[in-house]
């Protein structure tokens, strides 16, 4: 037998998939305005390990430099993904659902389970009521991933009329670093997520659109007597042997 379990509320729902969309546009405007000015690279010494854009990459994908439609694009949408951020933050206080995100005692070990466990790594996995330790350690996270960007952006977009807030956050350059990090982070988020989807399956995914399950439950067991077996059955040969030739009868 199955029965309906509610998983996720309207609420949660609407603001899931109203960001789904915006979260994309902000990532796609933010890279044309970086590739205006591509600085950012991971330097050791005089040695660059890492440049996220080289020059072939221009050279041959034949990026279009569109800085202003870049700009006009994450400066509307950014609006909306603060808005949406500013609803999810107050609906998660007033119905009390941070307790069923915020990462418990021993959050770290149980999430390093579970990532072995994904890896097949490790047999079990830690037990959960609702969210794993990952899953509360990486939804808590997003949310201060989502006000980090929104205070860098503000200090790099106007640094004259935030000079407080861009002092604070070490200066123009560093400010911008950090937005840059924070935007990578939101992309490992954004693919791990969908990963951890794809593998979930499509019952977890269909809760997260029409907000309930169907979970199997165990059915009733129901005593009805069978007149035609003797009411005591032992391991005994001769009494097995009986109650063989008294069904035939």
């Amino acid at each position: 037998m199955q029965e309906i379990e509610k998983r996720h509320s309207l609420a949660i729902r609407w603001l899931h998939w109203v960001n789904f969309p915006v979260l994309t546009i902000m990532l796609w405007s933010g890279l044309l305005i970086y590739w205006a000015n591509d600085i950012e690279h991971v330097k050791i010494g005089s040695w660059v390990p890492i440049r996220f854009f080289g020059e072939g990459f221009y050279r041959h994908l034949h990026v279009p430099f569109r800085l202003s439609e870049g700009i006009a694009f994450h400066l509307t949408f950014v609006w909306v993904f603060a808005l949406n951020g500013l609803i999810y933050a107050i609906y998660l206080t007033v119905s009390k659902s941070w307790s069923h995100l915020l990462p418990r005692k021993g959050a770290v070990r149980d999430a390093l389970y579970v990532f072995l466990h994904d890896l097949h790594l490790r047999r079990t996995a830690p037990e959960t009521d609702g969210y794993n330790a990952a899953q509360r350690i990486a939804y808590t996270l997003i949310v201060f991933m989502g006000f980090g960007s929104i205070i860098t952006g503000l200090a790099i977009y106007k640094s004259s009329q935030f000079g407080p807030l861009t002092r604070l956050l070490g200066g123009y350059r560093l400010a911008r670093t950090m937005h840059f990090y924070l935007a990578v982070g939101f992309v490992l988020f954004f693919v791990v997520h969908v990963l951890q989807v794809v593998k979930a399956g499509w019952k977890n995914f269909r809760s997260m659109i029409v907000g309930y399950d169907l979970v199997a439950i165990e059915s009733p067991e129901t005593n009805v007597p069978d007149t035609n077996v003797p009411e005591a059955v032992t391991t005994n040969g001769t009494d097995l042997a009986a109650a063989a030739v008294h069904a035939l009868i």
